[in-house]
């Protein structure tokens, strides 16, 4: 990180580091984006229902950012909601998921995003399962899956740990 690009560190409850990646490693970062995932991620886009490649997945293990590695979501919070992509009841930090009004297409949402990047993740809904009633349905795409007990994607050289 250059002089230009250095940001005060802020660290979550669960002790991952949210500082927004500087310029030049939103440039990486955003390189290794295929072209779907820059469509949904950067320009806020929503994959097709039942088409992602997470939608099935059920091994233990952890949800995070593809752009940025943050994790956001556990499998044991995973649920089978019908929708056709991906649903949580909750986030693995709370401060990991940011919420953002979203009043496009005509209809008042709650826009998630991941909190160090910004990346556009997908929506939440008050329908969810208790004790939260909340559903995050999330864009395949927008995830990548870290199985229980391996390396966390570390992207920007953070070292925040394992699954």
């Amino acid at each position: 990180m250059t002089q230009t690009e250095s940001h005060t560190s802020l660290r979550s409850p669960s002790g991952f580091d949210l500082t927004p990646p500087g310029k030049s490693q939103r440039v990486a970062l955003e390189a290794d984006l295929s072209p779907e995932e820059k469509r949904v991620l950067l320009a806020h886009g929503t994959e097709a229902p039942f088409c992602g490649t997470l939608l099935g997945e059920k091994r233990a293990g952890v949800f995070c950012c593809r752009e940025c590695g943050l994790p956001l979501f556990r499998s044991a919070t995973k649920f089978e909601s019908g929708t056709g992509w991906p649903s949580f009841s909750v986030p693995v930090d709370e401060t990991h998921v940011r919420a953002v009004r979203d009043d496009s297409y005509g209809m008042v949402r709650v826009e998630t995003r991941c909190a160090r990047c910004d990346s556009h993740q997908g929506h939440v809904f008050p329908d969810g399962p208790p004790p939260s009633g909340l559903r995050y349905c999330i864009n395949s795409v927008a995830l990548s899956f870290v199985p229980e007990g391996e390396a966390l994607p570390d992207p920007l050289g953070r070292g925040d740990g394992t699954a």
